[in-house]
C-alpha cells in the first residue's frame, strides 16, 4: 500500500465502522500510532472525520459542511483542478456552471478567457465571473438558498432546460464505489441532471476526498460524464469503476511538478 492511498483507506474504514481507535487503525494498517495520527489529523482538518477521545469517528452523511468551511477545504487541490479545466475550456464557449466550491474555483480560473457565455444557479460563481467583462452571465431565478447562495430544485431545472450549452461544469457531494454520483439535497441533484441533459459535454470537477464520501441522495452515474477532473490518483477501490464508466480522466499535476 502506498502512502498516498492511506488517507482514502483510513477514511473508508472509519466510515464503515462509525468510530475506531487510533491503536486499532495502527494495528490494521501495520503502521505506528504516530503515522495514523498524522493522517487522521489532516482528515479532521479537512472536515472529513471528527476526533474523539483516543480515536476518530465518521461525520454523518445527511448534511454538507457550511459553505465557508468548504471554501478553504482542500483549496490547493481545487485550485489545481480549476487550472486544468480552464485550459480545457476554449474561448467563445457556452457553459452551464453548477453550485459548489470547486466550480467557484473554476470560475476564478477562467479570468483570462474571452467571449464566454455562462448560465449558472450559483451566486458565488456569478459573483466571481462578474469581475470579467468578456463573460456574459445569465442567472437562475427563484428562491435563494441562503446557506449556499444558490438556486436549486424546480426553478433551476426550468432555467437550465431553456438553454443548450457546450459544457456543463459541476461538482458532487460524493462518489460511491459503484460509480453513483451522490449529493446532500434532492434539489441539487435535479439541477445537476438538467445541466447534463442540456449540455454537449459533461465535466465533473471533484477532488479525491469525494471518493467514498457519504451522501444520501443519488443523482446520476459516472458513465453519464464525459470528462472527470480530479487532483490525484484514483483510489484502488475505484479504478475498475472509473475504467468501466469510460470517462476521460484528467489528473491535475502538483504545483511543483
Amino acid at each position: 500500500m502506498q502512502a498516498t492511498e492511506r488517507p482514502h483507506l483510513i477514511l473508508d474504514r472509519v466510515r464503515r465502522s462509525g468510530e475506531l481507535s487510533i491503536d486499532a487503525l495502527a494495528d490494521e494498517f501495520a503502521v505506528t500510532p504516530q503515522t495514523i495520527r498524522r493522517v487522521v489529523n489532516q482528515l479532521c482538518e479537512d472536515g472529513l472525520l471528527r476526533r474523539v477521545h483516543g480515536g476518530v469517528k465518521a461525520i454523518g452523511p445527511t448534511q454538507n459542511l457550511a459553505y465557508e468551511s468548504r471554501q478553504v477545504l482542500n483549496l490547493e487541490a481545487k485550485t489545481r483542478i480549476a487550472r486544468d479545466v480552464a485550459r480545457f475550456i476554449p474561448d467563445g464557449a457556452s457553459l452551464f456552471m453548477g453550485l459548489g466550491t470547486t466550480p467557484e474555483c473554476v470560475a476564478a480560473a477562467l479570468s483570462n478567457h474571452r467571449d464566454l457565455r455562462v448560465f449558472t444557479n450559483s451566486l458565488n460563481v456569478a459573483s466571481v465571473l462578474a469581475r470579467h467583462p468578456d463573460v456574459d452571465i445569465t442567472i437562475a431565478g427563484g428562491t435563494l438558498r441562503r446557506r449556499d447562495r444558490d438556486i436549486i430544485g424546480a426553478s433551476a431545472v426550468s432555467f437550465f432546460g431553456r438553454f443548450r450549452a457546450d459544457f456543463a461544469i459541476f461538482g458532487i457531494g460524493g462518489l460511491d464505489e459503484g460509480g453513483m454520483l451522490l449529493d446532500f439535497d434532492e434539489g441539487e441533484v435535479e439541477a445537476r441532471r438538467a445541466m447534463v441533459d442540456g449540455c454537449r459535454t459533461a465535466v465533473l470537477v471533484a477532488d479525491t476526498s469525494k471518493f467514498g464520501r457519504g451522501a444520501t441522495v443519488r443523482g446520476g452515474h459516472l458513465r453519464d460524464i464525459d470528462h472527470f477532473f480530479t487532483d490525484g490518483p484514483v483510489p484502488a477501490a475505484f479504478t475498475a469503476t472509473v475504467a468501466e464508466a469510460r470517462v476521460e480522466l484528467h489528473q491535475a499535476e502538483e504545483r511543483n511538478a
